[in-house]
Parts: structure tokens; sequence; C-alpha cells
């Protein structure tokens, strides 16, 4: 939609052909149907939210940042509001008018949209875009094709990794599209007894041997099958490949405010209220209650133990467990749960500059279908726009 609304301002006919019944159907579900459009940092601080090929966006960004996403949606009518974490959302709180305001905007800008309309191949001729054959077996004439279907993720709203083979089809490479910012999977079972518990304000550490590969603070949630929630779907992005080929470990700092020194006497200051009481009784007010069987039984306690006979060294095993909760990550959930897609175009063979496949004079490619990824935050969709709209402003006369 934006790369078509770029296109149509740079004076080309535009028609955006769709699979679906309607526009815009991954954006219905994104940021949990709220649609998280882009981030209100400073433009320079995206790239940092990029963990692979940041420096091929510079020209995209820069050329449509994130305050000009902004003041689009704003000037289009749509009010928006900024949350915790520079997270951008319509103040309405439902992605539909995200999609509305794009529609209105296409239509203004007469863009010619056509739903029910897949394509199968696309045509070139002398290494030069002709048109497309579509399902249906017509062909249409053009000068100029962006490619901007999305990668494998949720392939519910029509995103099958079609354009990856679109792409391939052309001589383009295809970095192997993976799932990413996606939960991952936990080798131990007492997730299972945790499972809907939502952790706030921890700070989540993943290591191979002695190595930090991932450190930030955030929100977290179990599942029956491991962890999820904002702050471990971040970090599926940065240990994504490492993850593929071995167990990683994973500890959760569950009182980052605190240190060690500071919880003991935490503790210290628990156990005397309670020190007549059985030890299974006296850390309600320390850890939520789904954790509370799991953390005495890491901190090998006996639960039925008056508070008064716990030794020094007992103490500082619950300590540990509490600054370092441990878990082993195994693997990645499938495409299915995966908000994006790690992988696709090799942007070695797109100009990053104008987004045209340095193979196929005019083919330009927007969005997921190339091989760059970002943290939660916004961030992917200000990918998407950016390299949309500067795609649709490049195609040449």
């Amino acid at each position: 939609m934006f790369a078509a609304l770029g296109a149509a301002e740079a004076g080309h006919r535009v028609t955006i052909l769709e699979q679906n019944e309607k526009l815009g159907k991954k954006i219905y579900i994104t940021g949990k149907g709220r649609c998280n459009l882009t981030n209100a940092c400073d433009t320079e601080e995206i790239f940092a939210h990029v963990p692979r090929n940041a420096k091929f966006l510079y020209s995209a960004i820069y050329t449509y940042d994130n305050f000009r996403v902004m003041e689009f949606f704003e000037a289009n009518g749509m009010p928006i509001k900024t949350e915790r974490g520079n997270r951008v959302f319509p103040v309405s709180d439902h992605s539909s008018d995200v999609i509305s305001t794009l529609q209105k905007a296409l239509e203004k800008a007469g863009v010619e949209v056509l739903l029910y309309t897949k394509v199968t191949e696309i045509l070139s001729k002398d290494g030069k875009i002709a048109g497309v054959r579509l399902k249906n077996g017509e062909k249409r004439t053009a000068d100029a094709i962006i490619l901007a279907t999305g990668g494998k993720s949720y392939s519910s709203t029509g995103s099958t990794g079609d354009g990856f083979v679109f792409a391939e089809q052309l001589g383009h490479k295809i970095e192997e599209p993976v799932p990413s910012l996606v939960p991952m999977t936990v080798l131990e079972d007492y997730c299972m007894q945790m499972q809907g518990l939502s952790l706030r304000n921890v700070q989540a550490t993943i290591r191979e041997g002695g190595k930090v590969f991932f450190e930030e603070f955030g929100e977290m949630l179990f599942t029956h099958f491991g962890v999820s929630g904002p702050l471990m779907l971040s970090a599926s992005s940065v240990v994504n490949d490492r993850l593929r080929k071995k167990n990683l470990s994973l500890t959760i700092d569950l009182k980052p405010a605190l240190s060690e020194e500071q919880l003991d006497a935490r503790i210290l200051r628990d156990f005397e209220e309670n020190k007549n009481r059985q030890f299974k009784n006296s850390v309600k007010g320390l850890l939520p209650a789904k954790m509370i069987p799991v953390v005495i039984s890491l901190s090998g306690i006996d639960p039925e133990k008056k508070i008064n006979g716990i030794t020094k060294q007992e103490r500082k095993k619950l300590v540990e467990c509490i600054k370092a909760f441990p878990l082993t990550l195994t693997g990645l959930r499938g495409f299915n749960e995966a908000i994006i897609t790690r992988g696709g175009v090799s942007v070695k063979q797109v100009d990053p500059s104008t987004m045209e496949s340095k193979l196929v004079k005019g083919l330009y490619f927007a969005g997921e279908i190339l091989d760059v990824d970002a943290y939660t935050g916004g961030f992917n969709l200000q990918i998407a726009w950016s390299t949309g709209y500067l795609a649709g402003s490049s195609i040449a006369e």
C-alpha cells in the first residue's frame, strides 16, 4: 500500500494486485490488533534495533523516516499516541483504522486495487520486467513491479512465501527464511507448571558457555512449551541462528532492582516476621504464586522446614534461584507463531538507494520479502513503510 502511494505520488499509473478479499490483512493482527505502527525514537536509533543488514536500510529510513510516517497518519485524519518504549499506536487502539487511512489515501491517489487477484508468475524479457501472469491465465503488462508479498509468517494472511519463489525464478538468491520474533522452547518441564504466568521488569540473560549473547529487561510469559512475551521474542531474534545449532542457557533475574546482598536482607526480614512458619508459607510476598513450588524445589530447601531452622547456606541458594532462575532453551517455534520472517531476498542483489533489483530492470522489493528484520516495537512496520515508499518513489520514467 505504501509502495503504491509512493509510485502514485511520483506520477505513475499504479495497480495493486491482492490475492486476499481485502487489503492489509496482516495489519489487522499486528500489535494484538492495535497495530504498533512505528517507534518514536530518534531516527538513528532505529538501526540499533535491526540485528542484520541495518546499513542496507539507511537510504530507505532517511528518505521516509518514522516522523514522516507519524505525520502521514495524522495528516490523513488518524490521531496517534506514543506508549512505553516509544511504541506508536492509533489513539483508537484499532488496527482497522490504519488500514482505512491507507485505503482512503490510495483512493485519493487514484490507485487501482484488484482483490481476489493471485499472481502466479512474473514475466520478464531481456533482463527487464514485462508484466505478470494471473491465476486465471490472464497476462497484464507492466513497466515496473514492486514485490511486497511479505515473508512466511502468519500464512493465513496470505504471506505463504510466494514472493521468494518469484524472486528465485528471476535469479535472486534467497537467504533461508526462518521464523523470528518467535516464542522459544525450553527443556525443563517446570515451565508447564507456570503456564500463563506473566513476569514484568525482569532481566533475561542468554549464554552459551560463559559468553553472553543477550541481556535485557522487560516482560515475559511462561507457556506450556517454554517462554514467550516481548522480552523473549526480541531474544529470539538475537540468538536465532545459534539456537538452531545448540541449546543455550537462559537465566532470569526476578529481582533486578536488588543486589544479592539487598535481596538476602529482604528475605531475612521476611523470615524474621515468619520465623515459626513453614518455609513454603513464608515466601508469598516474594514470588508469584505459580513460581513458589518451582523455586522451593530448585532451592533444595524442605518446604515443610520451619523458617528458624533454615541455614545461611540454604538462604544463599534461595537468593541464587531468584537472581538467576535457570532454564535451558532448546529451539524456536514455527512460522505459524512467528511475528516475522528472517531471511529473504539477498540485499546484495538489491540497490539500497532505490530498492530496485540489480538483476532485473524494473523489479523492486519492499518489506519483509527482503533479508532484513528488526526487534519488536514498531521497527518492522517502519521498515515496511520506508522500503515501500522508497521503492515506489524510485520507479524511473
